[in-house]
């Protein structure tokens, strides 16, 4: 392993950069590179290790400019490990002009199949080995939550104690079972959003209607549709999220030589939103969370785009359609510029019926490493009722359930939130 070192407003910075293999079993050769920032507070040097998740999938992790938040309350007990999770950030990352040198469309698919959370616990281990600890704690936030159910599986015994925030999975069942319940809440997120601003629901039906009979282009050049503009709604599931869509439409319209057309901002700022060139391997890997095989029924066959065709309120071609949360359908793979060369891997990926299971329900079951959690009772993207579920069949498990939060309590408030699981999870 390399590490280099810097300091920073009374910290030392020390950057990993480790070498693991492309795929843990052994089958396919190759290795890519591992990257983590790991922080050590002045005095700190002799304090254990905690190792962060990341949300996502395909998301790096996150770069302070500053430390504050959970990090400040994290850094006061534990040197913290950042981990840009395979495929993120410094480490070997995968996007359409990496996977363009492995191959075609299949070759994508068999490459991107090592890069889900059992590998990237594998990953965690090798580096935990490498930084010479004998265990570590683990924060994860969101899918940071899943890996960590998924070390909590496969790995508990080098584990000292795990945190999760607005990310415990559903152990077993198909993908269909989560994009009900997250339909249902974007359901009434909508409702509870359209209700604090009834003014734009009128603005909303306007823009559709216009996008239906005028060519507007985003600035990534392709054309922005109705159903890819609903998608907007993602941000209906963070605290700010109510205001962030209001912003976005208060004033999308300009007349230009007798011409109405979206504003520009309009455009950039709804562009922002919906594409994924900063993180395409989200696109792709998605549904493939809720991949475990015969555990999960098989294939995910595009489970959003499914259960979305059974609920007519989440039509694109209604007048004033519902917007859309954290789901992935196959047209965005001929939309988004960023995915389009990735269109086959993600066919193929989403046809993928043998995907090994990421959970041990007997392991959990049998649980001794002690474990808190905060479950959201209106998280959009992680359903409470799964998470309660599964709560229960962790042993030892100590919920924090609360509808203080949306999905992203620990960016809003995330010292409270962590010295608040602490105490749960020690007392």
């Amino acid at each position: 392993m390399e590490t280099a070192t810097y300091r920073i407003d009374g910290h030392d910075v020390h950057e990993h950069v480790l070498a693991v293999p492309l795929d843990h079993a052994g089958a396919t050769p190759g290795t890519i590179e591992l990257f983590a920032r790991e922080l050590v507070r002045d005095g700190g040097a002799q304090r254990p290790r905690l190792v962060w998740f990341q949300g996502g999938p395909g998301n790096r992790a996150n770069r302070p400019d500053s430390v504050g938040g959970w990090l400040d309350r994290a850094l006061e007990e534990y040197r913290v490990v950042l981990l840009d999770q395979r495929g993120t950030g410094r480490s070997t990352p995968a996007d359409r002009q990496t996977l363009a040198d492995v191959g075609d469309g299949a070759a994508q698919a068999a490459y991107l199949a090592h890069f889900r959370a059992d590998a990237i616990v594998a990953d965690a281990e090798l580096l935990r080995e490498a930084l010479g600890e004998d265990r570590w704690s683990v924060l994860g936030q969101s899918y940071g939550g899943f890996v960590a159910t998924t070390y909590l599986s496969r790995a508990p015994h080098r584990l000292r104690e795990v945190l999760i925030t607005a990310g415990l999975p559903a152990l077993t069942g198909p993908a269909d079972d989560v994009y009900r319940l997250t339909f249902a809440q974007t359901a009434r997120r909508n409702a509870e959003f359209f209700a604090r601003h009834p003014v734009d629901a009128a603005t909303l039906r306007e823009v559709v209607a216009h996008l239906r009979g005028t060519e507007e282009l985003l600035p990534t050049g392709e054309r922005l549709s109705v159903q890819r503009f609903l998608q907007v709604g993602i941000q209906l599931g963070s605290s700010t999220g109510f205001e962030g869509v209001h912003y976005l439409l208060e004033a999308p319209f300009v007349t230009v030589g007798g011409e109405k057309r979206l504003r520009e901002r309009f455009l950039r700022e709804v562009g922002g939103v919906v594409s994924f060139a900063a993180n395409p391997l989200y696109g792709v890997l998605h549904e493939t969370i809720y991949a475990q095989g015969p555990a999960s029924g098989g294939a995910t066959a595009w489970a959003a785009q499914r259960v979305r065709e059974s609920l007519p309120e989440f039509s694109a071609d209604l007048e004033q359609p519902l917007l859309t949360g954290e789901h992935i359908f196959p047209w965005q793979f001929t939309e988004d510029p960023a995915l389009v060369p990735v269109r086959e891997a993600a066919e193929i990926l989403a046809a993928r019926a043998d995907f090994p299971a990421l959970y041990d329900p007997e392991v959990l079951a049998e649980n001794t490493v002690p474990v808190a959690a905060a479950i959201y009772h209106d998280d959009l993207f992680v359903p409470r009722e799964l998470s309660l579920a599964t709560a229960q069949a962790i042993r030892g498990l100590r919920p924090l359930v609360t509808n203080e939060y949306q999905h992203d309590g620990i960016r809003a408030d995330g010292r409270h939130l962590l010295d608040r699981l602490l105490t749960r999870l020690r007392a």
